[in-house]
């Protein structure tokens, strides 16, 4: 009899949420560009769900130029309206607009940090926090790190990145470890854990 791979709750039975939960949900990211993707995600998921982002992923990697910082920093006029008639993204201005105001933002971060990486990490203290949650209604939408990691973000002139928001992004580049005790993912990535200078600790 075929042993049955136990999951967290929330990926049900859809092969797209499967697929992003087994190979990315909570794997330490520590690439700027990748974390910018992350973020501009996160914003775009605000009141959608997340499997919606994921259809359209490929979509805001060609639209959003590979998540170049520097590139979206410098987007103007002409491309707000660019996107905002395409179809394959979330076509919200608010959310495109605030891509744009990010990407400014981070650039400063960089600049006064030297990375993205380096700055969101230092929340966590450069390594992942190891959760241990039992069951789906053990995950929190929040938490005092993501609190503060949100009052951070905010001074510093980003835009919809609120706490819940924030916590979900933690979620998503491994700076937590929210997978379910009982899922094969939990024990796998707590033998991955690596610092914020990428090495494995």
């Amino acid at each position: 009899m075929q042993e049955t791979v136990k999951r967290c709750a929330w990926t049900g039975n859809d092969d797209l949420l499967i697929a992003y939960h087994d190979r990315e949900w909570g794997v330490p990211v520590h690439d700027d560009s990748r974390l910018f993707e992350f973020l501009i995600l996160e914003v775009a998921q605000a009141g959608l769900s997340w499997l919606t982002i994921l259809k359209t992923r490929e979509n805001y990697q060609r639209a959003y130029d590979n998540f170049d910082i520097k590139i979206v920093a410098g987007y103007k006029s002409s491309k707000v309206k660019q996107l905002l008639n395409d179809p394959g993204i979330v076509r919200n201005r608010l959310k495109i607009n605030a891509s744009i105001v990010n990407a400014k933002a981070a650039i400063i971060i960089q600049k006064e940090f030297g990375s993205l990486s380096r700055y969101l990490w230092g929340f966590v203290d450069g390594k992942q926090v190891v959760n241990k949650r039992k069951k789906l209604s053990d995950i929190p939408s929040s938490t005092t790190v993501s609190d503060a990691m949100s009052k951070d973000l905010k001074k510093r002139g980003f835009k919809f990145v609120g706490t819940t928001i924030c916590y979900a992004f933690m979620q998503a580049v491994g700076m937590v470890n929210d997978h379910e005790v009982s899922c094969f993912r939990y024990k796998a990535l707590r033998q991955i854990r690596v610092n914020s200078k990428g090495n494995k600790v």
